[in-house]
């Protein structure tokens, strides 16, 4: 059963061993020690500077891109998906997002606006945090292409404004200062068509629903794409489509997805990838590297 813990000062929700199947898109995962949803910036910089110095974090945001294990994760998880959900702008050309706002919202946002270039963001199944901690891009458009700015917090509930300059900039990769993670992006856009946007937005939603398995409980893509090929291929022509472990099944749609077809568990999904990267490199000799980020301990 779900306890509710009060602390003192604090006006967010703080919970004891929450069920993280309930918080992650594969819906699989163990329980997390403590769990809060903070009521705003304020009120997680408090519950921040009040954690042990040695306390393991883990930030989630709407659970895409994550694999959290059956053992559940031993640490905090901070829920940015519910509290830090401000969404405005800050000049005629630049949006303000704080993490938990999701990537679609900001698409449909910026298109309402008057501005074009971010509709690949409608495409990305998570929220702002977790497209800044990963450089999340979707149909040709990343989006560290339009950042011009961060905020951040560290673990002594510190807040600070960065620059892009600050950072390590790739691939679904981006390394920056250590123990601080981002709290909002300050993303600039082009001006442009309200209605041509917006119609951007849905032929990509009608593309994506078109190629991937968006009705049933998955990842996103699961591998990175190798430098000039795609992980979908590879995995296709080893005939690893269908593949199963338990509940855990390639997707037929599309192969560089997992999904859950019923019932599966995280250990399920942790081997089917294994299996599915061996594969690919006995039979293409492309060793995949995991884009979704695996946690937790074993049950």
């Amino acid at each position: 059963m779900m306890a509710v813990m009060k602390a003192p000062r604090l006006r967010g929700e703080l919970l004891a061993n929450e069920a993280l199947a309930r918080h992650t898109s594969w819906r699989v995962g163990g329980p997390a020690r403590q769990f809060y949803t903070p009521a705003d910036l304020d009120d997680l910089a408090n519950f921040l500077a009040g954690l042990p110095a040695d306390e393991e974090l883990l930030w989630l945001g709407l659970g895409s891109n994550l694999l959290v294990r059956d053992g559940g994760f031993p640490g905090t998880v901070v829920a940015t998906f519910g509290g830090m959900n401000d969404l405005r702008m800050l000049d005629e050309h630049t949006l303000r997002a704080e993490a938990g706002v999701t990537c679609a919202k900001v698409a449909r946002f910026m298109s309402k606006q008057g501005l074009t270039g971010g509709e690949f963001l409608a495409g990305i199944p998570g929220s702002m945090g977790g497209a800044l901690a990963m450089n999340a891009g979707a149909f040709g458009g990343e989006t560290w292409q339009y950042v011009v700015a961060v905020e951040t917090i560290d673990r002594h509930g510190e807040r600070r404004l960065r620059q892009p300059s600050e950072y390590e900039i790739g691939y679904r990769h981006v390394r920056g200062p250590a123990d601080e993670w981002f709290i909002a992006a300050r993303l600039r856009f082009a001006p442009g068509d309200t209605a041509a946007a917006q119609a951007r937005i849905k032929a990509l939603l009608e593309r994506r629903g078109a190629t991937q398995p968006t009705n049933q409980p998955s990842c996103g893509s699961v591998f990175r794409n190798p430098p000039g090929d795609h992980a979908a291929r590879l995995i296709e022509i080893c005939g690893l489509k269908g593949r199963c472990i338990g509940q855990a099944c390639v997707s037929e749609k599309h192969a560089n997805f997992i999904i859950n077809t019923g019932g599966a568990r995280a250990a399920d999904i942790e081997a089917l990838i294994a299996q599915v990267r061996d594969t690919v490199a006995a039979q293409q000799g492309v060793r995949l590297e995991t884009e979704v980020r695996i946690v937790g301990v074993s049950a």
